[in-house]
């Protein structure tokens, strides 16, 4: 059991006053400062995706650049989950974008490339991925929310209800349909 003190909720409080104020000003020093809470998450999140430094160090700076508009128009109830869920996306987008254009450099001197060789295992995951954030917009507005918070930023049961309000009952509850859903979802169409 851990002891220490809940900030979360001042937290979020403080995100949503610099959120509201860069949404009414556009001053990019807020959005800088609200950003810098999170930088170092948002490039372990990149970090994990791309396992290699430098492209996460790019996408750190890209994701800045499409907060400085997106979050101008989006209603952000909880910044550090928002955030994580675009990056997430981000990283993702960019995933799929370099399997679709593998790059081949002079030095192998037109050797066969493994990239090419496993195409149509990364055309695999790319569908499976597409048909699994299909299947995610078909569950309930409670049951997306819980099971993205649950098994893609791997909140606890806890967390998932600190996080959304629901009633921890519900949340165990929106999970496990939720799940399923999903799973019959897929399998549905993977032609399973």
């Amino acid at each position: 059991m851990r002891f220490i003190k809940n900030t979360s909720r001042i937290e979020e409080q403080d995100d949503l006053s610099l959120v509201a104020a860069y949404q009414k000003s556009g001053d990019l020093e807020v959005l800088g400062e609200l950003y810098n809470k999170y930088m170092h998450l948002v490039y372990g999140v990149c970090f994990n995706y791309f396992k290699d430094e430098e492209p996460s160090k790019d996408a750190v700076m890209q994701i800045f650049e499409e907060l400085v508009s997106k979050l101008r128009i989006h209603q952000v109830q909880n910044f550090k989950s928002w955030l994580h869920v675009l990056t997430r996306n981000h990283c993702l987008m960019a995933l799929r974008k370099s399997s679709r254009n593998p790059t081949v450099t002079m030095e192998d001197n037109f050797v066969e490339n493994s990239d090419f060789v496993h195409l149509d295992i990364d055309d695999t995951k790319e569908t499976q991925l597409t048909i699994m954030e299909k299947c995610m917009e078909t569950l309930s507005e409670e049951q997306r929310r819980s099971v993205d918070l649950f098994y893609l930023q791997e909140k606890c049961y806890k967390e998932v209800a600190d996080i959304t309000g629901y009633d921890m009952l519900k949340v165990k509850s929106y999970i496990q349909n939720g799940k399923r859903n999903l799973k019959i979802c897929i399998e549905k169409n993977s032609g399973q």
